[in-house]
């Protein structure tokens, strides 16, 4: 087994407007960190226009990457467009499809973005595009490197998106823990769904996550796991509800990756959301899923 890491130096580099809500500096800082412990860290290439229309409506991405969308959809988005935006992502979609290639060939990959969960056939929203997971699941399907995925969604935001294009899949399974009163307001069906109470700590959580993917491995059989692993469960997240220690996302990370190792799987994980002011708190939190992969997969 080994582990590696894929990134991008333009997922720091968005012009965003003053007072964004989306925290972008905590990928240069995290890459930052992660290359200085020594971690293997590579470049990612970008994703592909067919790759993306595997999962996306034609129309929509050709205007997304031209930069024709209309306002409203622009506004849904909550990222102004740009090319430098169809540059970050496309490369973390790739990045993500990277980290899912190589975790079938050696067991895990991570990349340093990813988890745009959010984003629908036709449309994109929450800061997210184009979908990431997904269009990672698809292409390793079409490519014949697996037979089932298996996304576990461990935002606090359900992930409507995935679970929209998912819909009555057998190949791609969507399990989703998140806040019950968060955003978004219309959560489509996941395949396993649990919608969680306000303010739910580590026991409880944990515990629950435990029963989650011992129930999603009973009914399935996937040969890829695919972790978006938010650390905005977190209990002092701006934007999150739920009342996660750090020792309580670190287990987290640590029951996930157990998981895939107990039961033989491939795992390709990425950090997903996180939102404070104050952004540098966020590193810690993300930084334990890459210590914690390191630590099963070397």
């Amino acid at each position: 087994m080994s582990l590696r890491i894929f990134h991008h130096h333009s997922y720091s580099a968005l012009t965003l407007p003053e007072r964004h809500r989306f925290p972008l500096a905590k990928y240069q800082a995290l890459y930052q960190m992660l290359s200085e412990q020594g971690y293997p860290l590579t470049l990612a290439s970008p994703a592909s226009r067919a790759q993306l229309m595997r999962v996306h409506d034609a129309t929509y991405v050709d205007a997304a990457l031209a930069g024709t969308l209309e306002r409203d959809a622009i506004r849904r988005l909550g990222f102004p467009w740009s090319p430098l935006l169809i540059e970050r992502t496309l490369h973390s979609v790739g990045a993500t499809l990277a980290a899912s290639r190589h975790a079938l060939a050696e067991g895990c990959g991570l990349q340093l973005s990813g988890g745009y969960h959010h984003a629908h056939r036709g449309f994109g929203s929450g800061f997210c595009l184009f979908n990431d997971l997904v269009i990672a699941a698809q292409t390793c399907l079409d490519e014949g490197r697996c037979e089932q995925v298996l996304i576990v969604d461990l935002d606090v935001h359900q992930g409507d998106g995935s679970a929209a294009l998912c819909a009555d899949r057998r190949d791609i399974i969507t399990l989703s823990l998140h806040g019950e009163r968060n955003f978004p307001f219309h959560k489509p069906a996941s395949h396993l769904d649990f919608p969680l109470p306000g303010g739910m700590q580590d026991d409880a959580y944990l515990t629950t996550l435990e029963q989650a993917l011992t129930l999603a491995l009973r009914l399935y059989q996937p040969d890829l796991i695919l972790y978006q692993a938010g650390v905005d469960v977190h209990h002092a997240d701006e934007l999150g509800f739920l009342s996660l220690s750090d020792a309580g996302v670190r287990q987290r990370d640590a029951m996930v990756f157990d998981c895939a190792r107990q039961h033989g799987l491939a795992i390709a994980a990425v950090p997903g959301g996180g939102y404070r002011r104050d952004w540098q708190t966020l590193i810690p939190l993300h930084l334990s899923l890459f210590e914690e992969a390191r630590r099963r997969f070397g």
